[in-house]
């Protein structure tokens, strides 16, 4: 991770909860199936590298991609 990137966990938790919420009503799947998609996909790996500044990105973006 770069020096300069500073990302709160716990707002990094808040959104990736909101992502997930965001996908089951997009989805019109139950929240535990939202849950496994998101951490199952390519965005939450590139989330996951915060050095990459994706965490920027609303929350709607998030769960299009």
């Amino acid at each position: 991770m770069e020096q300069n990137t500073i990302v709160n966990e716990t707002l990094l938790q808040m959104k990736y909860a909101r992502v997930i919420g965001l996908l089951a009503e997009r989805l019109n799947i139950s929240q535990a199936k939202a849950l496994e998609t998101f951490y199952n996909s390519k965005t939450y790996a590139n989330l996951s590298e915060k050095a990459n500044h994706l965490h920027n990105m609303s929350d709607a973006y998030l769960a299009d991609e």
